[in-house]
């Protein structure tokens, strides 16, 4: 395996499969065979999945929210979506544990890094749910954070495009996608990879991000690998 240690970022959008809102169960288990198939290899995983498909903070505080209200909110449907996914990666015979920035001791652990990176060498799949645990912070922010404090090898941000274009490829057909790219380049194009704060931590610690479409099959297992997936940002 080309990469030991991976922290994979999904979006709350991406496990709505094709409905309007909330939670596509086949979605999560093709999502779950995909990370079957890399933990059967050897690779500890860790996880960080948004919460849009529930509810979006700055989308509620647009409306009259309260800002703070509202990403409190966001970081609930984090868990949400974190024990949805727990389930089905369960399912799948993968051992897990949802660890939550936010505490809810009823029903996920406590964030505590070591405890987390334990679970890793064991051979569990974490999840992190709740975000940073602090309002004004994406879960962009709070998968940067993770994957340094556990020491992953990379970050692979899973969209449903696959990799980063000169414009967005769903309403620009003659937007062209980069193989590889700088921190530098992404920041001089203004290209939209992960929030400022996000990217900037990442680029100051060094850590690679991989953009690359998680809804086509067998792509996961391509970029652990070392494959030419998606576009790496380096």
């Amino acid at each position: 395996m080309h990469y030991n240690r991976i922290l994979l970022k999904l979006s709350g959008e991406a496990l709505m499969g094709n409905r309007q809102y909330g939670i596509d169960p086949e979605r999560l288990a093709e999502y779950a065979q995909e990370i079957k198939a890399v933990t059967d290899k050897g690779v500890e995983v860790a996880i960080v999945i948004g919460g849009g498909n529930i509810f979006r903070g700055v989308s509620g505080a647009s409306k009259g929210m309260d800002r703070v209200t509202g990403d409190h909110m966001g970081m609930l449907a984090t868990v949400i979506n974190g024990l949805a996914l727990q389930s089905a990666l369960e399912d799948a015979g993968i051992q897990t544990r949802l660890q939550s920035a936010v505490k809810i001791n009823e029903v996920a652990e406590p964030f505590i890094r070591r405890k987390a990176m334990r679970h890793l060498e064991k051979g569990r799949v974490v999840i992190f749910g709740g975000g940073t645990g602090n309002p004004y912070f994406t879960t962009d922010s709070a998968a940067v954070l993770r994957a340094i404090e556990i020491h992953a090898d990379v970050i692979l941000k899973g969209t449903r495009v696959d990799g980063i274009y000169t414009a967005d490829p769903e309403k620009d057909k003659e937007a062209t996608k980069f193989d590889f790219i700088s921190f530098e380049d992404v920041l001089l194009k203004g290209l939209k990879v992960m929030d400022t704060t996000a990217f900037t931590l990442s680029q100051e610690n060094k850590l690679p991000i991989i953009v690359f479409d998680m809804n086509r099959p067998g792509n996961l297992m391509r970029v652990v690998t070392g494959e030419n997936i998606g576009t790496k940002v380096n």
